[in-house]
């Protein structure tokens, strides 16, 4: 039996966003914002440890500058208000062109929706950035290849919380069993095995260090990976060539 849908976690599986996009909007917004804070790449390394934006300034405030969090007297609100200018800016990288797929990510979308497999988007990002990157990448109608698209803003707790998968599973209709989901961080991981459905990892960019145990399998890429046809997912889907394909 193939899966009858795969699940895509967003950032760093399906772009490496965060390094030169969601890094490089937080260093804009606070300096539009007049504030110190320099998140350089061993930092933000770090701090993606932490799933989700405002979550991510909250915890950074509170180890690197109580201060300010003390001193502010709705610190809430200027938080959200900094995440928001960092979604426009991180818009405008992706509007630039900026934030490509990773190599394979398109042919796989093709080859699994040809395969009659359903596609679907469980992620913790915010709904903004997921439309900009879908679109700048795929088309003005990506959004319409998958079935379920479930982000940050419809769930109560992100990742490694398995909310987000949940909720993707009653949007598509279908039991974990069905599913395959695609992470590239110990995170997003334990969020997907959570839910109980079988994952595939594909690291990133920051997640090379990570530990992936009870993943299905490890890849470093989509594209250009040693053959591995003893790794299958669910006796049905498997990666060959480092690209995820139905069995026919």
């Amino acid at each position: 039996m193939r899966p009858a849908a795969v699940i895509f976690d967003v950032d760093g599986t399906l772009a490496e966003t965060e390094r030169d996009g969601h890094r490089v909007a937080f260093n804009r917004a606070f300096a539009e914002a007049g504030l110190p804070w320099h998140w350089d790449e061993r930092l933000y390394g770090e701090l993606l440890a932490v799933t989700g934006g405002k979550e991510r300034i909250a915890h950074y405030a509170q180890r690197f500058a109580p201060d300010w969090l003390n001193n502010e007297p709705d610190a809430p609100r200027r938080i959200a208000e900094l995440h928001a200018r960092k979604n426009a800016h991180y818009a405008a990288i992706a509007e630039a062109g900026e934030l490509p797929l990773r190599p394979g990510v398109a042919e796989l979308f093709d080859a699994l929706a040809a395969a009659g497999i359903r596609l679907a988007i469980a992620t913790t990002t915010s709904r903004a950035n997921v439309d900009v990157l879908l679109r700048t990448t795929l088309g003005a109608d990506a959004a319409r290849r998958f079935d379920a698209i479930v982000c940050g803003e419809d769930v109560a707790r992100k990742k490694p919380d398995p909310e987000v998968y949940v909720l993707a599973l009653r949007q598509l209709g279908l039991s974990p069993a069905h599913c395959v989901a695609v992470e590239d961080s110990a995170n997003g991981l334990r969020a997907a095995l959570g839910a109980g459905i079988a994952t595939v990892i594909v690291r990133s960019l920051y997640s090379r260090g990570e530990d992936f145990s009870g993943a299905l399998a490890v890849f470093d890429g989509y594209a250009a990976q040693p053959p591995a046809p003893s790794q299958r997912l669910l006796s049905a889907a498997h990666l060959t060539g480092g690209a995820l394909l139905a069995n026919a």
